[in-house]
C-alpha cells in the first residue's frame, strides 16, 4: 500500500536517485546531492518547526510499504522569492489605435514580473512510472492540499504552482530558442541549473525590462505560450479540480503557465472534514477517500475505502497503522474527486 509522508534525512539516497529520473525543466528536483541535501535539512526543519514559517519547505515521498521504496515526491514552499528573486512573465496587453486611419489594434505582451513574491508554491511533484496508475498520482498530488487545510495557518492568502513548459521530444525549448536564448547566450539546460542552484541575479541582469510584443516572436514559440509539457498535462488536471487556474502568468524560460489560487477558495478547505477515527471496519463498498493524520511532524497520507458518517471514520487496521493513529484519533478526510454539480 502506498502513503505520503514528510520526508526523513534517511530518504536522501533514495530522492537523489529519482531525481536522476526526472529529466531537464523541473529547476526544484535536480540530482544534486549537496543541494537535495541542503532541502532535505531545511524539509526536516520545517516539519520540526525549527525555523519561520516563510522560510519553510515541506517536502513529502510517497512509500511503497510493501516492498520500502520510495516511489514519488513532491513539495510546498511556504513562500517564493523572500530571500531569491521569483521572476514570471505577466502576459499584458497593449492598445495601438488612430482614429484617423481607422486602426485600431491590440498586441500581448511579455512584463518580466515579481508580481507573485511572498506566494505560497506546489513543486516538485514526480511520480515513478511505474507507479502512474489508477490513483496514485491523485494521492501525491492531492496529499498537498489536505496538508494546506490542516495548516492553513502556515501560508499565505494565495497559492501557486509553476507547470513544466512545452519542450520538443529533444528537449528543447521553442520558446527559449526564440527568445531567452538571445540574452543569455546559453542553452536551456544551462539556464535552468543555474536557476535551480539558486544564482537567479542574472536574470535581472540580462532579461529586459521593457514590455516584449508576442507577435514579434515566431509562431512556433507563441503557439507554446502557457502550454504545459507532455509529461505534466495530468499534473494540470488535478490541479485544477481543486480549484487552480490560469491567470496570465509563465515561465520565464520555457512559458509553461503558473496556476494559482487563493487558499481560502481551495476544494480541501471548502470539503474537507476534521472526523475521528471509529472501531468499526470499512465494507467493500466504501468509496475511497483521501485520509491524513493531523500531526505536523508526522503528517502522513493514503487513500482508503472508508465511509463518513456523524464525524466519525471506518478505517481499516492497515490503514490506521500507516497514518499512526488509532481508533479515537482525528483524521481528516476529503473525497479523491471532486463532486459533479
Amino acid at each position: 500500500m502506498l502513503v505520503v509522508r514528510a520526508i526523513q534525512e534517511r530518504d536522501l539516497d533514495a530522492l537523489l536517485t529519482m531525481a536522476t529520473q526526472v529529466g531537464g525543466g523541473m529547476t526544484t528536483l535536480k540530482p544534486d546531492r549537496q543541494m537535495l541535501g541542503k532541502r532535505v535539512e531545511v524539509a526536516c526543519a520545517s516539519f520540526a518547526e525549527t525555523i519561520p514559517p516563510e522560510q519553510r519547505d515541506y517536502l513529502f515521498v510517497m512509500e511503497d510499504t510493501g516492498n520500502g521504496r520510495l516511489v514519488g515526491v513532491c513539495a510546498i514552499k511556504a513562500a517564493v522569492g523572500l530571500t531569491e528573486p521569483f521572476y514570471n512573465y505577466r502576459i499584458g496587453t497593449l492598445v495601438h489605435s488612430s482614429t484617423e486611419l481607422n486602426v485600431f489594434s491590440r498586441m500581448d505582451t511579455l512584463y518580466l514580473s515579481n508580481d507573485l513574491t511572498g506566494c505560497a508554491e506546489l513543486c516538485s511533484l514526480f511520480l515513478h512510472p511505474d507507479y502512474r496508475s489508477g490513483s496514485n498520482g491523485k494521492l501525491l498530488s492531492k496529499s498537498r492540499f489536505l496538508f494546506i487545510a490542516q495548516f492553513p495557518h502556515l501560508f499565505s492568502t494565495r497559492l501557486i504552482a509553476e507547470m513544466r513548459g512545452f519542450q520538443q521530444a529533444d528537449g528543447t525549448s521553442p520558446f527559449w530558442d526564440h527568445l531567452g536564448q538571445h540574452f543569455f547566450r546559453m542553452d536551456f539546460d544551462r539556464a535552468d541549473e543555474l536557476s535551480a542552484l539558486g544564482k537567479k541575479s542574472f536574470i535581472a541582469e540580462l532579461m529586459p525590462r521593457h514590455p516584449l510584443y508576442v507577435a514579434y516572436l515566431p509562431q512556433e514559440a507563441q503557439d507554446v505560450i502557457g502550454v504545459v509539457h507532455v509529461d505534466t498535462a495530468p499534473a494540470r488536471r488535478l490541479l485544477e479540480q481543486e480549484g487552480m487556474y490560469y491567470e496570465g502568468y509563465v515561465d520565464i524560460f520555457d512559458a509553461g503557465p503558473v496556476l494559482q489560487a487563493r487558499v481560502s477558495e481551495l476544494r480541501s478547505m471548502r470539503e474537507s472534514t476534521l472526523v475521528t477515527v471509529d472501531a468499526a471496519a470499512p465494507a467493500d463498498s466504501d468509496p475511497l477517500l483521501l485520509v491524513a493524520s493531523t500531526s505536523l511532524q508526522d503528517f502522513r497520507v493514503v487513500a482508503a475505502q472508508a465511509d463518513v458518517s456523524q464525524q466519525r471514520v471506518t478505517l481499516s487496521g492497515h490503514s490506521r497503522t500507516l497514518l499512526g493513529c488509532a481508533v479515537g484519533d482525528p483524521v481528516r478526510t476529503m473525497s479523491l474527486n471532486p463532486s459533479r454539480k
